[in-house]
């Protein structure tokens, strides 16, 4: 019998729904603040074209830790394979990419739609980023260095928000849902790879 921290049958459902359930909150936090989650949620080929480019430095800095044998980077590796592949190892891509939808939109909203404007409208464009983005790194905080990269990832998408002086939601969610799309690939194919 296979031991798995997640039960494979269960996990793509419940993690669907804890994805989903952040945007959720995303509303319900902006309807107490009077923060719109979704004011700067532009749909535009511009914006597609634009999150699609910016996913691919991330990507390639992906690949790269993946050859480098740095134990930190082993150890989320490992991790990764243990937990979310393991978990995700009898779906299939399309699968994949309801998961990364979910999760880039509702992570987005909650973090890039709400946080970040409204900490920008507590203090000032600068704490807002990195604020927000140091709850997005704890959120992530499997290891000291996984969090370490959700924080400059979290950065990345931040700025990202604002490319071009104009603010759309809609670049940081594709760069999210590509990001994690691709990832989900990878890493469950090296652990079928690994069977």
């Amino acid at each position: 019998m296979e031991n798995h921290r997640f039960d494979p049958e269960n996990f793509f459902k419940t993690a669907c729904y804890f994805e989903g359930s952040l945007a959720l909150m995303a509303l319900i936090l902006g309807w107490i603040t009077d923060i719109d989650p979704f004011a700067s949620l532009i749909f535009s080929e511009t914006g597609f074209l634009n999150g699609f480019m910016a996913t691919m430095p991330l990507l390639i800095i992906f690949f790269v830790m993946q050859q480098l044998p740095y134990a930190p980077l082993r150890q989320i590796r490992d991790l990764l394979q243990e937990t979310l592949a393991a978990s995700l190892q009898r779906r299939h891509w399309p699968d994949f990419l309801v998961l990364a939808c979910i999760a880039g939109f509702s992570e987005e909203a909650l973090f890039r739609g709400f946080l970040q404007p409204w900490l920008e409208h507590s203090w000032n464009m600068n704490a807002g980023l990195i604020t927000s983005n140091l709850v997005f790194a704890l959120v992530h905080a499997i290891t000291p260095l996984y969090a370490l990269l959700a924080f400059l990832i979290g950065l990345y998408l931040g700025i990202f928000l604002d490319y071009h002086g104009e603010r759309n939601l809609l670049i940081p969610i594709v760069i999210h849902t590509l990001y994690d799309f691709v990832i989900f690939i990878v890493i469950v194919q090296n652990y079928r790879n690994r069977l």
